[in-house]
């Protein structure tokens, strides 16, 4: 009887310890927020454009849960499936928690499509890309 009783407060502190451990909050990998800027001279959609027009595309990323780390612009032609970079760029500390950009694109003297992806990765390596399609007519 005396063992029981042991056993039983035993198995009684065992789960009140278990219990009262702290889970370790798990790492949601959370990306950075990314968006294209708006109004005015902004292109912040898919859109039809003539042979040769330049337009502008601004974004504006934000820190969500690490810092901010690179910014990158690729593009691909004809609907193929790898890009070539455009702009890179590796971030500064001062830049870390919030960026924001703009670049001027000059469509191609050709009739066809043009997607560009605009890249933002954190330190975690988490990527938020945004695409733009050019319709080039």
């Amino acid at each position: 009887m005396k063992n029981l009783k042991y056993i039983l407060v035993l198995m009684l502190a065992i789960t009140i310890t278990l219990l009262s451990c702290k889970k370790k909050k798990v790492d949601p990998h959370v990306p950075p927020d990314v968006v294209f800027k708006t109004g005015g001279i902004y292109t912040s959609s898919d859109r039809t454009v003539n042979k040769k027009d330049t337009i502008t595309v601004g974004i504006t990323a934000t820190k969500t849960e690490d810092d901010l780390k690179s910014y990158n612009v690729s593009y691909a032609y004809d609907g193929g499936a790898t890009t070539t970079t455009f702009y890179n760029y590796l971030l500064t500390a001062d830049e870390a928690t919030g960026y924001s950009h703009d670049i001027k694109i000059i469509a191609r003297n050709q009739v066809g499509t043009e997607r560009w992806v605009f890249s933002i990765v954190d330190r975690d390596g988490n990527l938020t890309q945004k695409t733009i399609i050019l319709t080039v007519q």
